[in-house]
């Protein structure tokens, strides 16, 4: 048996090899990356480090060569070049005639409105078209992507936000790598779909949490979108990303990242990590930095 890891050197794909590390021999473990020479750390512990680039279809075919089971993590970018890129990685799967493809979705991904959904439809349309039983390991939100928003408050601003009353399912990027490695591991994961969420909670919520933490009152401004691309610009966020931000406050206030689950605890054997034990996880790392 032998499982691939796509993305290895991103964040997620990180903590996912290290998960998988500590029940896995290293020789059972491959990883595809697009620079093997970010993945020699790995190549020293016993992984089959392979090269693999979503642009150029044909180093695919030899980092998927005799492999069981298969983790696509999502890649970055635009929507239209991440679901060219998706394809491939799919296409070149079943040309590898993996035995099995899990892959890093979003939740609700059918249904959902979120401005990044209609990659994680189409890759998992192009799964299904495959025939090769499957995992959609649907992620709702990383506490990780919020890392902005805390250093600006350990600064003594405001949590500045347009999402209304939207709630978020907020949880540690670990907690995912520990579900996205039991699906990678475990038996009776065909065909299945995983909809990962933590507790749902308001932005209001969280920083109050957050507060408690920290020993202190955070205020929270709700602004509309405009407002809110204007203080984004003002605190020197790049112009592009600009719309990014303001397209998920947009999702979140709409409902999008709403989502009630227990499929995390089911995965992980446990529950996941409180969310204010995360929140000083990540205040400490944050403030080692």
């Amino acid at each position: 048996m032998k499982i691939l890891i796509t993305g290895a050197t991103g964040k997620l794909g990180t903590k996912v090899v290290e998960t998988l590390l500590k029940s896995v021999p290293a020789s059972q473990l491959a990883v595809s990356v697009r620079n093997p020479e970010k993945a020699e750390g790995l190549r020293a512990l016993g992984v089959d480090v392979r090269q693999g680039d979503f642009d150029r279809p044909e180093t695919l075919d030899t980092a998927f060569a005799e492999i069981d089971k298969i983790l696509i993590i999502s890649t970055d970018g635009d929507n239209e070049t991440r679901i060219r890129q998706h394809t491939n990685a799919v296409e070149a799967a079943a040309r590898a005639k993996v035995g099995f493809i899990a892959y890093t979705s979003v939740g609700n991904a059918s249904k959902n409105k979120l401005f990044l959904a209609p990659v994680h439809r189409a890759t998992e349309e192009a799964i299904l078209k495959t025939g090769i039983p499957y995992s959609f390991i649907r992620n709702n939100w990383y506490l990780e992507n919020e890392i902005a928003a805390f250093q600006g408050v350990l600064a003594g601003a405001p949590w500045v936000t347009s999402a209304g009353a939207g709630k978020v399912g907020w949880a540690l990027r670990q907690d995912y790598a520990e579900a996205a490695a039991a699906v990678m591991t475990g038996d009776g994961h065909e065909n299945t779909m995983y909809e990962l969420s933590g507790k749902p909670m308001t932005q209001e919520e969280l920083v109050d949490i957050l507060g408690t933490v920290l020993g202190k009152e955070i205020p929270v401004q709700q602004v509309d979108d405009d407002i809110y691309a204007d203080i984004m610009k003002g605190v020197g966020v790049p112009e592009p990303i600009i719309p990014i931000l303001v397209a998920i406050q947009v999702s979140i206030r709409e409902g999008s990242l709403e989502i009630v689950s227990n499929d995390f605890e089911k995965l992980l054997g446990r529950p996941i990590t409180p969310i204010n034990k995360a929140l000083s996880q990540i205040v400490n790392e944050i403030s080692q930095l």
